[in-house]
């Protein structure tokens, strides 16, 4: 299915039904989803308020704050277009907010309040000013968690209001702990939304919240229904379009992923044209096509992902992201290099001369990978060491939070470097403790994950057995990789288990079928295929 195809599917799926971007039976082509959130504004502003709204359920923030401004100059008396503006600023899923960006929106919610509203209003009005209060004294994690609280009784208050409902299921999954690995608060907001969803099939946040709470192994199944449905329900927005590829990612339903971000390209380069930040959706959709196209052997595809991001430049996107794209253009020949296994190519890549310590420091997490396969201790602890700089210069930076996400993996760099230095018994320790923890709450979506690892280091160190057992606890948490299908065929050919194996390259072939990718892996698995 072409990409262009999955677009012009979106749209007709969405123009057959009776409610696009709906205020009770508002219809707007735009084709956003079905949003109905009254505000005791001026009658003419409700429809772009509408539209702001369904804009902010799908992550368009830049959009949605334009539609909330366009409102609060036709009615400057309007609370809930300060509302809305301030909470186009918390990006709740994605980033903390810069102090400037807090002040911004602690001035907004001052804004809001000073204005005549209903009691309803005031709710929402109040709970986002938590948010933005005491921003010197309480970390964002507190008042993440303050926020939630405060939209729980919004919804208590308000039954009838079902926005607020997912309001608040959003709020968990904003403030849920990073030690909660039991994934209460995930679990928590998907059986409030899951319920919703029966009663507002075509809502943008229900749908987008829904995949958002079940983004982890364990839960990924239970989102499918929505993830088939979300592009459907707006497919005007990149953001959307996209979104179901995580599900797609979790479960290895690789065909489903690279249509989902094909056609996601397609729509930020649109917006693009209208002048709009698109960049930012952009990369995201090439990192999740990369990661897809390596799983399927199309490497040649890969590699045009990879050569794509190391074309743009910093101008190319919005100053909020440019991290991101220079992380990006570290990360993406990295992955190319270790998913195929190139373990000396991915020795000799450099990182990046621009962007903060955190950008850099992925290339010296690949590095003591490659190093640890190639049993490199001295390149393996160099790696480590300038990792661990990076991570100091991180926690001295202006965003330290993320030192945190690199003390976790830092973990998976001295496993490898443990390894590297003939430390085996300890290196395995390390990875499964990393294992273990990514087995409950899952890891990134276009990670390699460390369970898979530690398969591999077991294979490599003459443990077929036990590799074997690691590699099928891996493909459950993430299915159809190709490096763990390989994995496992490997160690059961090792074993003499010829059935077992030539099923593993069976399920290989077909996820890789029409691929032309030399990898010694395929060849294997064709000769197995031959031979029986």
């Amino acid at each position: 299915m072409k990409a262009t195809w999955l677009f012009i599917c979106c749209w007709a799926c969405l123009l057959s039904s009776s409610t696009i971007l709906a205020q009770e039976h508002h219809h707007d082509a735009e084709a956003l989803g079905s949003v109905n959130f009254p505000v005791s504004c001026a009658s003419g502003v409700q429809e772009t308020f509408t539209r702001g709204m369904a804009l902010l359920y799908s992550f368009e923030y830049e959009q949605a704050q334009q539609a909330f401004e366009s409102v609060a100059r036709k009615d400057p008396a309007c609370a809930m277009a300060y509302w809305g503006q301030g909470m186009s600023l918390y990006h709740q899923l994605w980033s903390r907010p810069s102090r400037a960006t807090l002040q911004q929106g602690a001035e907004l919610s001052k804004k809001a309040k000073q204005r005549k509203s209903t009691p309803r209003e005031q709710d929402y009005i109040l709970a986002l000013a938590v948010f933005y209060t005491d921003t010197e004294k309480l970390g964002h994690q507190e008042r993440a968690a303050a926020y939630s609280k405060a939209m729980k009784g919004v919804m208590d208050r308000h039954p009838e209001d079902r926005e607020a409902a997912v309001f608040y299921a959003l709020s968990l999954l904003a403030s849920e702990p990073d030690e909660d690995t039991d994934l209460h608060n995930a679990r928590e907001a998907v059986a409030i939304l899951t319920k919703l969803f029966d009663e507002q099939p075509t809502h943008p946040g229900i749908a987008h919240y829904i995949i958002h709470s079940c983004d982890n192994p364990k839960m990924a199944g239970m989102a499918l229904p929505a993830a088939r449905k979300y592009a459907a329900i707006a497919p005007a927005s990149a953001h959307a379009v996209h979104m179901p590829s995580h599900i797609f990612a979790r479960l290895g339903l690789w065909q489903d992923d690279i249509q989902s971000n094909l056609a996601a390209i397609r729509l930020a380069d649109q917006m693009a044209g209208m002048h709009l930040h698109g960049a930012h959706h952009k990369i995201h959709s090439m990192n999740f096509l990369e990661y897809a196209y390596l799983q399927t052997g199309d490497d040649a595809n890969a590699k045009m992902q990879v050569d794509g991001i190391l074309a743009m430049r910093n101008a190319d996107v919005d100053g909020d992201f440019q991290d991101y794209l220079q992380s990006a253009q570290s990360d993406f020949p990295m992955v190319y290099a270790l998913e195929r296994r190139r373990w000396n190519e991915a020795l000799k890549l450099q990182p990046g001369v621009d962007g903060p310590a955190y950008v850099r420091s992925g290339t010296y997490w690949g590095r003591a990978i490659a190093a640890g396969h190639l049993h490199d201790a001295a390149a393996a602890q160099d790696a480590l060491k300038h990792y661990d700089q990076m991570r100091e210069a991180t926690q001295k930076g202006a965003k330290p939070y993320l030192a945190d996400g690199m003390a976790r993996q830092r973990k998976v760099v001295a496993a490898w470097a443990d390894y590297a230095a003939g430390k085996q018994e300890q290196a395995v320790e390390g990875l499964t403790a990393v294992a273990d923890e990514q087995d409950k709450v899952g890891k990134g979506e276009t990670e390699l994950p460390a369970r898979e690892m530690l398969a591999d280091m077991l294979l490599d160190s003459g443990h077929a057995e036990d590799a074997l057992t690691q590699y099928e606890i891996s493909l459950k948490t993430d299915p159809n990789r190709f490096n763990g299908l390989a994995g496992a065929a490997r160690a059961a050919e090792q074993l003499q288990q010829r059935e077992k194996a030539a099923g593993y390259y069976a399920q290989l072939l077909k996820n890789c079928s029409g691929s032309q990718s030399d990898r010694p892996e395929l060849q294997q698995a064709k000769l197995l295929a031959a031979g029986n």
